[in-house]
């Protein structure tokens, strides 16, 4: 589930999921343009991968892509219906 700090009328927000060893993960939402390979999470321990971007106020809606599959957040108590029969993960930043 993402995290925020405030920083100059935007916030980094942090995104991670756990995902296997050696998977090349992403995260596309309404504030990259669902871009699938713009924003890519760096592995940690225990596989973890995480990545903050700065997000200005207001609801985003994003998605995970592991290995070219893409995935909600787990962690995220909030999801939107989307216009391909699934579900995006919200986060809304203050």
């Amino acid at each position: 589930m993402p995290s925020a700090s405030a920083a100059g009328g935007k916030k980094r927000v942090q995104f991670q999921i756990k995902a296997d060893a050696g998977s090349e993960v992403y995260v596309a939402g309404t504030f990259n343009g669902w871009n699938p390979k713009k924003n890519k999470l760096k592995s940690g321990k225990g596989g973890t991968y995480a990545t903050s971007l700065m997000l200005p106020a207001g609801r985003h809606e994003y998605k995970f892509i592991i290995d070219g599959t893409w995935c909600v957040d787990p962690e995220c108590p909030e999801w939107a219906p989307n216009g391909l029969g699934s579900l995006n993960s919200v986060i809304t930043v203050g």
